[in-house]
């Protein structure tokens, strides 16, 4: 017998996947915000 798919798993992980990326792009805008606004940082390359 086939096992049945854990969709419950599946969900949860792929909520996951959005809070970090969503966390992610906060962090970086808030990053973007502060370089704007402290015009002495100089951009490394």
């Amino acid at each position: 017998m086939a096992m049945k798919p854990n969709y419950g798993y599946d969900k949860r992980q792929k909520e996951l996947a959005k809070k970090a990326k969503k966390d992610e792009k906060l962090k970086r805008k808030q990053e973007d915000k502060d370089n704007e606004s402290s015009p002495e940082v100089v951009e490394q390359v």
